[in-house]
């Protein structure tokens, strides 16, 4: 899409305060067109662009494991596990084969076999560590050490879909937001599969369109309600195994109704050995380095959006689920945190400034856009939701008129302000006029 003023008459015509900031909108869309045209010089699109996890993590294939990881401060890796003694050996030792930092291995098929707990073993200059890859689908805590692990997962048959060609609903919304683990009466941890015979009938029965599910991202941490995410690709092993989170899935396309998922790509778990801080053992390997790779208020690691290798991830990864899982599109989390170097912390958006002043990260826009193409290019029905306090003008406008492409916004505000007025207001003192702003605002 090039910029000019035909995309954007409508974006306008919405809003005509923003005629002020013309300039600044149609640097903006010319910047994610460089941006994407950047991406795919060597790709038929930018689909295709996000395909990493078809070739980084582990594959079997023509009666190989191939495995491939991106590490460039990397020295040497190893991987070890089960397979191994969980001792280094230099049969399982990766060859890095070029200049970008990518290692790779292939073994034979006897060399792996479902089930096998795996890591890694990376040296670097002055260091080593275990890891866990960056792209494994299945990660696993041991009930005793609590310790993660990457396992093998090679199902001898893939999940047999019963409705593949499922496809949006073009209605309004009726969400059913819900954590796997938390939504069953019993004082445990629920599961996959007991949420498709005890939670789906009810949200069948009551009428709902779409379900959103919440710490779907393995997470070291249960008490962070999946918002620490250490393993981007596996979906959460505390709730079952990935066929039974596919069946959920079938089971609710069957009855006619989406699912979309949490997707956390505004900030990343600090743990060094389950996520991917220090990963090589530089500390901007996937993240700004210095003060602004950390998120002071939430503990956690924040990504480079300008890094090539980083969006490859991000985009992949937005993929990976739609592909894999057949999700319907996603909630963003975090965008707020996201579009703004100061993550919004404390900050009242008042002024038409606020959005397009210095404070405004705009690799991190760039993204969001790029990643609300790709989703709707792969799946045009997919619903996109972005978690929003600022107000950011365009965020749910399409990008073919001069917004970032979301479908929704999901504005934080109007929930937190009903929490105050229901714990800090007696009910005969609710300001009417402030709640009717803040309902239509």
């Amino acid at each position: 899409m090039k910029a000019s003023p035909d995309n954007t008459q409508r974006f306008y015509e919405n809003d005509p305060f923003l005629n002020s900031y013309n300039s600044s909108v149609l640097k903006r869309i010319n910047r994610i067109a460089e941006k994407e045209a950047l991406l795919i010089k060597k790709s038929a699109n930018l689909a295709e662009f996000a395909s990493g996890h078809t070739y980084f993590g582990l594959h079997f294939s023509d009666n190989v494991w191939t495995f491939r990881e991106w590490a460039p401060n990397a020295k040497s890796i190893h991987l070890i596990g089960e397979m191994t003694g969980w001792q280094e050996n230099s049969g399982f030792a990766l060859k890095r084969i070029n200049d970008e930092g990518i290692w790779e291995i292939v073994l034979h098929a006897g060399a792996l076999k479902h089930g096998n707990l795996y890591r890694l073993l990376v040296r670097w200059p002055g260091g080593e560590g275990d890891r866990i890859p960056a792209y494994a689908n299945r990660v696993v805590q041991d009930p005793q050490t609590l310790i993660f692990n990457a396992q093998v997962w090679s199902p001898q048959s893939p999940y047999p879909w019963r409705c593949p060609d499922f496809k949006c609903r073009q209605e309004p919304l009726f969400i059913y937001e819900a954590h796997i683990g938390m939504a069953q009466e019993e004082g445990k941890i629920g599961s996959y599969a007991e949420f498709t015979d005890k939670i789906l009938p009810r949200i069948i029965a009551s009428g709902y369109n779409m379900i959103q599910l919440m710490a779907i991202q393995e997470h070291p941490y249960y008490g962070s309600f999946g918002y620490q995410v250490s393993s981007f690709f596996a979906s959460s092993s505390r709730f079952g195994t990935p066929e039974e989170l596919k069946a959920l899935i079938d089971s609710a396309h069957s009855a006619g109704i989406a699912v979309i998922m949490d997707i956390i790509h505004s900030h990343a778990v600090c743990n060094e050995v389950e996520g991917l801080s220090r990963f090589d053992g530089t500390l901007h390997q996937y993240f700004h380095d210095g003060p602004r790779g950390m998120h002071s208020a939430w503990n956690s690691r924040c990504f480079d959006y300008g890094k090539i290798p980083v969006l490859h991830f991000l985009l992949s990864n937005c993929r990976y689920w739609l592909d894999e899982y057949r999700f319907d599109g996603f909630r963003f989390d975090g965008v707020t945190s996201m579009l703004y170097l100061n993550h919004g912390l404390e900050k009242t958006f008042t002024s038409y400034e606020d959005y397009f002043n210095e404070n405004v990260d705009e690799d991190a826009l760039t993204y969001l856009a790029l990643a609300n193409k790709l989703v709707h290019d792969v799946r045009p029905e997919a619903v996109t939701i972005a978690e929003d306090i600022s107000g950011m003008p365009g965020l749910a406008v399409p990008l073919s008129d001069g917004g970032l492409g979301f479908d929704y916004r999901f504005s934080m505000g109007i929930p937190d302000y009903w929490i105050r007025l229901v714990k800090d207001s007696y009910d005969e003192a609710w300001p009417t006029g402030h709640l009717w702003y803040e309902l239509n605002n």
